[in-house]
C-alpha cells in the first residue's frame, strides 16, 4: 500500500489473530478501515451520553410501528424528518429538523431484563457473572468512563475527564483501576446559583490555609498507606489530589459556570433540568472533559416519573412522555446544532440510550402509581434504539430494523459491545488494551464487539 511503511514480515501469531478475527464476523477489511478511522482520532475527542436510565420504549421514542396491531401499537404518532425514511414520534419535532445530523440505531439487543445487569452490559460490554434480578447488582468491571479517565489521565489543569451530570450511573465501579477514575458528580445545574460540589470555598479560606491543608491530608495518607500492605489506598490518595486539583482551578471554575452563556442560548437548550445538563456537558467537553454522563432519569424533582421505567403499575406511557420527550428534544437538539455551530461535531459523540427497550406488548393496569388506570410496558432487552450524532461517523441514516411489532431484530443486528466498540474507536482506546484485576490478571477493555460498519 503506497504511502504506508512495511512492518515486516507477520508473525504466525498474528495471521492466527487475524484468522480468529474473521471467524468472529471481523474481516480484515474490517480491521484495517477501523484502523485507518482510528488513526484519525486525536486525544482530544469527547464522548456525551445521554443515560436514559429505567429504558425507554423504541417504540415511543425512535422506532414506532403505526401499523402494527393495537396492542402493540403505542399512544404517538411518527413524524417525518428531513431525512427520506427516517420517522420520529410526534413529540420530537426539534430533532426531526436537524436528523440529517445524527443516526439512528433500531436494532440493538441483550439478554439482561434487569435495570442494574442491563446498565452495566450496556456501559462496561461485560455481562455480569452472575444475573441480579432484584436490581441490586453492581459491576465487577469499570465502565467506558473509567476507562477513558484511565487511559488518559489526570489534566494539568484539574478538569475531571470523566463527569457525572447530577450524577454518575450507581451500578458501575471502578474497581480494579482505582478510586480515583470515578466520574465526579456535579449535582443539579438547573438550579439558581449553580456551583457543583467542591467547587465552592468558604469566605475566609485563602491559598495559605489550603496548602496547609493539602499537607496535612498527604501526610495522613501517607501514613494510612505505609500500612496498607494491598496498596488498596493507592486510589484514595489520588482521589484526594484530584479533588484539590478541582477545588483550586480557574480553568475548571470557568468551564463548570454556566453564566458564561447568554441567556439567549440558555432558554434555547431549555432552562429545565435536562436542557442545562445538556449545556453543561458541551462546555465539559470543549473544555476538554473525555465524557460526560447525562443522569437523564427525572426531568425535575417535582416530577412523579423518576426513571423511564414505564411499567402500567407505576406510569401511564402517554402521560409521561409527554412529560419528558419535549423536554428531551429540546436539549438534544440544541446540543448537537451547538456542537456543529462551535465546530466540534467532529470531535464530540453524542449517544442517547437506556439500558433495554419495553415490551412491544401493551399492558394495562387498573390504578398506577398516581390512582389512575395506566397504560405501560415492561422490561425488553430483546430490542431497543440509541441515537448517534457526531464524532465524524455517517450520519443521517436508520441501522437496523426490527419485525413489523417491535419485538427483535430483522436487519443488521448489533450489541451493546458494538456501540462500545465504536465509543472507544472515536477515543482512541484500544478494545485489547489490558489492565490486571484484583488477582493480577490481564482484564481486556473490550473482550468482544466491532465498530459499527454503516458509521465508518
Amino acid at each position: 500500500m503506497a504511502g504506508f511503511p512495511c512492518p515486516g514480515p507477520r508473525t504466525r501469531r498474528e495471521f492466527l489473530r487475524v484468522g480468529a478475527l474473521a471467524l468472529g464476523g471481523l474481516t480484515l477489511p474490517d480491521v484495517l478501515q477501523a484502523r485507518e478511522f482510528a488513526s484519525q482520532k486525536t486525544a482530544d475527542t469527547s464522548v456525551i451520553l445521554f443515560w436514559m436510565w429505567g429504558g425507554p420504549s423504541h417504540m415511543e421514542t425512535y422506532d414506532l410501528k403505526p401499523n402494527a396491531p393495537s396492542e402493540f401499537r403505542g399512544p404517538f404518532d411518527p413524524i417525518a424528518t428531513n431525512v427520506p425514511g427516517m420517522d420520529l414520534c410526534e413529540h420530537m419535532p426539534l430533532q426531526a429538523r436537524l436528523a440529517d445530523k445524527f443516526s439512528i440505531i433500531r436494532s440493538l439487543h441483550h439478554e439482561m431484563s434487569a435495570h442494574n445487569d442491563g446498565s452495566i452490559e450496556v456501559l462496561t460490554g461485560k455481562t455480569p457473572s452472575v444475573p441480579d434480578l432484584t436490581s441490586q447488582a453492581h459491576s465487577e468491571h469499570p465502565d467506558f468512563g473509567m476507562i477513558a479517565a484511565r487511559v488518559r489521565g489526570g489534566r494539568a489543569d484539574g478538569l475531571p475527564q470523566y463527569v457525572g451530570v447530577q450524577k454518575a450511573p450507581f451500578m458501575t465501579m471502578p474497581r480494579y483501576l482505582g478510586l480515583n477514575h470515578k466520574a465526579f458528580e456535579t449535582g443539579d445545574p438547573s438550579v439558581t446559583g449553580f456551583a457543583p460540589p467542591n467547587l465552592q470555598l468558604s469566605a475566609g479560606v485563602d491559598e495559605v490555609r489550603l496548602v496547609e491543608r493539602k499537607s496535612l491530608i498527604h501526610q495522613l495518607d501517607r501514613y494510612r498507606s505505609a500500612m496498607d500492605l494491598n496498596g488498596s489506598l493507592e486510589g484514595i490518595d489520588r482521589f484526594r489530589g484530584a479533588a484539590f486539583d478541582i477545588l483550586t482551578s480557574s480553568a475548571v471554575a470557568k468551564a463548570f459556570d454556566l453564566d458564561r452563556e447568554s441567556p439567549h442560548l440558555r432558554d434555547r437548550y431549555g432552562r429545565h433540568r435536562w436542557g442545562q445538563s445538556c449545556l453543561l456537558a458541551r462546555r465539559l467537553v470543549e473544555a476538554g472533559t473525555a465524557v460526560v454522563n447525562i443522569d437523564a432519569t427525572a426531568p425535575s424533582n417535582a416530577s412523579p416519573h423518576f426513571s423511564w421505567d414505564d411499567h402500567a403499575g407505576a406510569f401511564d406511557l402517554g402521560v409521561a412522555n409527554r412529560e419528558r420527550l419535549p423536554q428531551m428534544d429540546q436539549g438534544l437538539s440544541a446540543l448537537i446544532e451547538d456542537l456543529h455551530v462551535r465546530g466540534l461535531n467532529q470531535k464530540v459523540l453524542v449517544i442517547a440510550v437506556g439500558e433495554f427497550g419495553r415490551t412491544p406488548r401493551l399492558v394495562h393496569a387498573a390504578k398506577n402509581f398516581s390512582g389512575a388506570p395506566s397504560l405501560g410496558r415492561d422490561h425488553w432487552p430483546q430490542a431497543y434504539c440509541a441515537m448517534i450524532a457526531g464524532g465524524a461517523f455517517r450520519m443521517g441514516q436508520v441501522i437496523g430494523a426490527t419485525n413489523s411489532k417491535g419485538e427483535y431484530p430483522v436487519q443488521d443486528p448489533l450489541t451493546p459491545q458494538d456501540m462500545l466498540a465504536t465509543v472507544y474507536l472515536h477515543l482512541g482506546i484500544s478494545p485489547e488494551q489490558t489492565f490486571n484485576d484484583f488477582n493480577g490478571r490481564p482484564i481486556a477493555v473490550l473482550p468482544h464487539g466491532k465498530p459499527i460498519q454503516q458509521l465508518l
